[in-house]
């Protein structure tokens, strides 16, 4: 028997060079950047001191920063835990086909169109007491609402602004997800004469598992690092009360300029995401490995 070898051409690797470049400069050299800047107090542009880990130790006994910490992970479970059931009833409740079906994603997607600043000035007015829609009805009814003057209402009114924003980006991935399930599935459920509910326990939630746990992460990611949206609507106040982190981290670079210090947070901040992330990954892995397990016994 004769052997043929496949001809290997190295030439092929100069395909992905215009992609490490690109990662080069937009990624890994202003990291680098940030990590020079970490370990320096920087006096001046001429004039620079190694400090090594002075500012991590500064970072970390930063009251400041545990308290818009913990004010983020609380706010970032929130909109999980609102954003993500309420997505799946909108994919569930949206038309399979037809014309229906095209105008319904439009209207859905519409939110996903708007700008971050202009999301937070569209609530900006809409929650106003004087000319706002929900605000003057609030007062109507009674309610002393104010966003701008009781830390609740603020902090209320930024997780429904982001509720109003991107709950739709969590419907059109359930839909991409209930689409892809064949119908076949659907029959022999109606054959079975199984329940709305064993349907969606048993063949939708298991098929919307992946594109739920893209939609989970996402939300969680971006819902880390919100800035544009609560800068516009209430400023980071009434007090600290909508002050999260990665305005907390600009206020450390730009309004004071403390560049060592806020390039050692921007770092913590970073690892902070990677490892949450990393956390809820395999977190929700091993759910739907246990989910297969407990089905195929079943």
């Amino acid at each position: 028997m004769s052997t043929t070898t496949k001809p290997v051409n190295q030439k092929a690797w100069w395909l992905i060079l215009p992609v490490f470049l690109c990662v080069a400069f937009s990624a890994i050299l202003p990291l680098m950047t940030v990590v020079n800047y970490s370990v320096q107090d920087i006096i001046s542009p001429e004039r620079r001191v190694f400090v090594g880990t002075e500012w991590f130790a500064a970072v970390m006994r930063d009251q400041d920063l545990h308290e818009a910490l913990w004010r983020q992970m609380v706010f970032s479970c929130s909109v999980l835990a609102v954003e993500i059931p309420l997505g799946v009833m909108l994919a569930l409740s949206m038309p399979a086909q037809g014309w229906k079906a095209s105008v319904v994603l439009v209207i859905v997607a519409l939110s996903l169109l708007i700008p971050w600043n202009v999301v937070g000035t569209i609530w900006q007015i809409f929650g106003r007491a004087d000319i706002g829609l929900m605000g003057s009805t609030l007062q109507k009814l009674g309610f002393d609402y104010s966003y701008t003057g009781n830390a609740l209402h603020a902090w209320l009114t930024v997780l429904l602004m982001d509720v109003w924003h991107w709950t739709p980006l969590v419907a059109l991935l359930g839909y991409a997800g209930l689409r892809s399930i064949p119908d076949a599935y659907y029959q022999a459920a109606r054959i079975d004469g199984a329940s709305k509910f064993a349907v969606f326990r048993y063949i939708q939630l298991p098929k919307m598992r992946g594109v739920l746990m893209i939609a989970v992460l996402l939300r969680f990611m971006d819902s880390f690092m919100i800035y544009t949206e609560p800068f516009v609507l209430t400023g980071g106040g009434p007090g600290n009360a909508t002050t999260f982190l990665s305005q907390y981290l600009t206020q450390k670079a730009v309004g004071q300029f403390d560049l060592g210090p806020a390039a050692a947070f921007s770092l913590i901040y970073f690892l902070i995401i990677l490892l949450l992330c990393f956390m809820l990954y395999n977190w929700m892995q091993a759910v739907g490995t246990a989910d297969k397990t407990e089905a195929s016994h079943g």
